[in-house]
C-alpha cells in the first residue's frame, strides 16, 4: 500500500497517509492511456470545418466557350475544381469525431495515471488550501512552499473558489475537482497536488 506524506499550505509535514492499493499502487498501462487520450481529444474536435461543392459554388452555369476549335482545352464549367475560385474536389463537410470507450477502460486509465504519479513521486498531498479571501499571492506562496516548480494540477474534492480563483492568474498551474478529471489534464499537468479530501473522495469513487 503507497504510503505518501501530508504537507500543509506552509511546506511543514504533518502527518502520513495510506493510499489504497488498487487507485495509487497498480501497474500503469500505457497503451489504454493513450487510447482514452486519443477518445478524448478526438470528442473535443468541433467537426464544423466545410468546403463547397462545384454544385453549392455561385455561377458558372453555361459552358466557358464551345467545345472544339479555339485551341483551349475543354471545359464544362468556370466552377470545376481546377478553376480559381471553383469547387473543392472531396474537401471537408461537418462531421461528428466522436466515438465511444468503454467505461470500466477510462477508469482503469485514471488508475493508471495516479499510480504513475506516485511511481514518479510526482503526487502532493496537502492538509487543506485553507484561504480566507481570493488572492494569487497566497497560491503563489504555498506553491513556493511546497517547492512545486513545474506545471501542476490542483484537485480538489468539490468546487472552492477562493482555491479557483486564487490559482487562475497562476502560469502553468490549474484547478479541477474528482467529479471533472480526465486523462488530459493528468497528463498535461507534471505534479498533481491533491488534498486530503480529495484522497477520499478518489478512494470512494474510484474503489
Amino acid at each position: 500500500m503507497p504510503k505518501v506524506e501530508v504537507y500543509n499550505i506552509e511546506g511543514k509535514k504533518v502527518s502520513d497517509i495510506d493510499l489504497k492499493e488498487e487507485i495509487f499502487g497498480i501497474e500503469p498501462n500505457e497503451g489504454l492511456v493513450h487510447s482514452v487520450l486519443v477518445n478524448y481529444l478526438a470528442n473535443q474536435r468541433q467537426g464544423t470545418q466545410s468546403t463547397k461543392t462545384r454544385s453549392e459554388v455561385r455561377g458558372g452555369g453555361r459552358k466557358p466557350w464551345r467545345q472544339k476549335g479555339t485551341g483551349r482545352a475543354r471545359q464544362g464549367s468556370i466552377r470545376s475544381p481546377q478553376w480559381i475560385k471553383g469547387g473543392i474536389a472531396l474537401g471537408p463537410k461537418p462531421r461528428s469525431y466522436k466515438y465511444r470507450v468503454n467505461k470500466k477502460e477510462k477508469r482503469l486509465a485514471i488508475k493508471s495515471i495516479l499510480s504513475s504519479k506516485v511511481l514518479e513521486s510526482n503526487l502532493v498531498v496537502v492538509d487543506k488550501f485553507d484561504f480566507k479571501e481570493i488572492k494569487t499571492k497566497q497560491m503563489a506562496n504555498a506553491m513556493r512552499n511546497l517547492k512545486i516548480e513545474d506545471k501542476t494540477l490542483i484537485m480538489l474534492a468539490t468546487g472552492d473558489e477562493k482555491v479557483q480563483k486564487s490559482a487562475r492568474n497562476l502560469e502553468g498551474v490549474r484547478t479541477t475537482s474528482v467529479a471533472t478529471i480526465n486523462v488530459f489534464d493528468l497528463l498535461k499537468y507534471k505534479k498533481l497536488v491533491l488534498t486530503v479530501d480529495s484522497v477520499k473522495k478518489l478512494e470512494e469513487v474510484y474503489a
